[in-house]
């Protein structure tokens, strides 16, 4: 007899009798998706007010939420992002794009 129909035999009868969480328990375990999970309560401020870097380095001003963001390691300050593309646009040279995003930064604060 072929090992999987040996454990099939053995297995299949505590196999049948697990059941499927009913649609309305995976519905309210969740509800807010896998992403909240990791937002703290209160809101995180970012460098440049909470504006993307990759935005500023564009020359635009685009809020982001502070959902996505990403805490240098060397002098811990939270750069927020608008999109994953975004942060991981970011995350293949973020030294450069802090020094870009400043750059813009300047620009920026510089018009108002």
């Amino acid at each position: 007899m072929p090992l999987a129909v040996a454990l099939l035999a053995l297995l299949g009868p505590a196999i049948a009798q697990e059941r499927a969480p009913s649609p309305e328990a995976v519905a309210a375990t969740h509800r807010d998706g896998i992403w909240k999970a990791v937002v703290p309560a209160g809101s995180m401020r970012g460098e440049f007010n909470g504006l993307d870097p990759i935005g500023l380095a564009a020359g635009a001003s685009i809020q982001a939420d502070c959902s996505l963001n990403w805490v240098n390691p060397d002098d811990g300050a939270r750069y927020c992002f608008s999109s994953g593309t975004s942060l991981e646009l970011f995350l293949d040279a973020p030294q450069a794009n802090i020094a870009r995003a400043r750059a813009g930064w300047r620009r920026i604060e510089g018009t108002r």
